[in-house]
């Protein structure tokens, strides 16, 4: 499998938790004085090794389930894959930290029937667990469970409650989804002769697949996806219209247009627009409270930790969650 094809893969299984990994601008500060299970404190807020530990082996065997376990022998940006999953594990723990701090501020609280959805799926989730599972995450135990889950949760409603109003009308044309048919080619003259073709009433798919060197024939895209150049002359085509000979980075191109509006895609294209506004809004108010607020690390316990090396298979952690919690 090629390296490119590892970093989606990577990216598809880190975009399944709810919290994103940036610590923002949180300073870290190495300091003694810690308990002895203790791996750092943001303002009183403390996170154990065993909340690490279940974290990572979840991540773990999420990534071998759907990579292999030679996945540990991948670098990113010359990073190796495991200290990445390592970093991403202490990021995200710090922030749910910081968002349960947050969440005193505005006064969240879970109510009771929240609170009992979270026993159950603390419960659900330690009777999954074998006992070398229990020993790999520090003796975790079913309190430890629930105190996490709570601590999600808190922080899935402080995220929920901060953009509850953050509704923007999106129109039709800022989402519209296109979608297109291409034809790649090296040679502008070689491109020029098939274009002919088109024009003179040869079928642009007919030519599509026979002389190709594009890897895809079909394309669906936004205004904002694409270089200016392409998105200008796709977006002014026609329904079945043909575009001039583009340049491009390693040729030329041109396109016949076979959607002007996909209306699911551009439905869908609308939720992540709004999504995206709510996540921009969140970060602005949430990087606002955490800064200036140090993570004091327990450096000499941190260093010991690493993947489990026992033979474990839990990897429902978040899932559990979800299925008790989600909405």
């Amino acid at each position: 499998m090629r390296l490119s094809r590892y970093r989606k893969l990577i990216a598809m299984i880190l975009m399944t938790v709810f919290l994103c990994a940036a610590c923002g601008d949180n300073k870290i500060v190495l300091t003694t004085g810690f308990a002895s299970d203790e791996i750092f404190r943001i303002e009183g807020k403390s996170c154990s090794e065993t909340e690490v530990l279940v974290y990572l082996t979840n991540l773990h065997n999420q990534y071998e389930s759907a990579l292999g376990e030679g996945i540990w022998s991948v670098q990113v940006e010359g990073v190796p894959l495991g200290d990445s999953v390592k970093q991403t594990v202490l990021a995200r723990l710090a922030k749910i930290k910081i968002m349960n701090l947050m969440a005193v501020q505005y006064q969240l609280e879970l109510t009771k029937e929240e609170q009992e959805a979270v026993k159950k799926a603390a419960l659900r989730y330690f009777e999954s667990l074998t006992k070398e599972e229990i020993e790999a995450m520090g003796g975790v135990k079913k309190a430890d469970i629930e105190d996490m889950y709570k601590e999600y949760a808190v922080a899935e409603k402080l995220y929920n409650y901060l953009v509850s109003d953050v509704n923007p009308e999106i129109s039709d044309d800022e989402a519209r989804i296109i979608t297109v048919h291409q034809i790649r080619m090296k040679d502008e003259a070689q491109l020029a002769d098939v274009k002919a073709q088109i024009d003179a009433g040869e079928a642009f798919d007919t030519l599509a697949y026979s002389e190709n060197e594009a890897e895809e024939v079909s394309l669906s895209f936004a205004k904002g996806e694409m270089p200016q150049e392409i998105e200008e002359a796709c977006f002014a085509l026609g329904e079945a219209e043909v575009s001039d000979i583009l340049p491009i980075e390693d040729g030329y191109v041109i396109y016949q247009c076979v959607n002007t509006y996909d209306r699911d895609q551009t439905e869908a294209h609308k939720v992540q627009i709004l999504q995206q506004c709510r996540k921009e809004t969140f970060q602005k108010l949430y990087n606002a409270f955490a800064d200036g607020k140090d993570i004091y690390l327990n450096e000499e316990l941190w260093a010991e930790i690493s993947m489990p090396e026992q033979d474990t298979k839990t990897s429902d952690f978040f899932d559990i969650y979800e299925n008790f919690m989600g909405k």
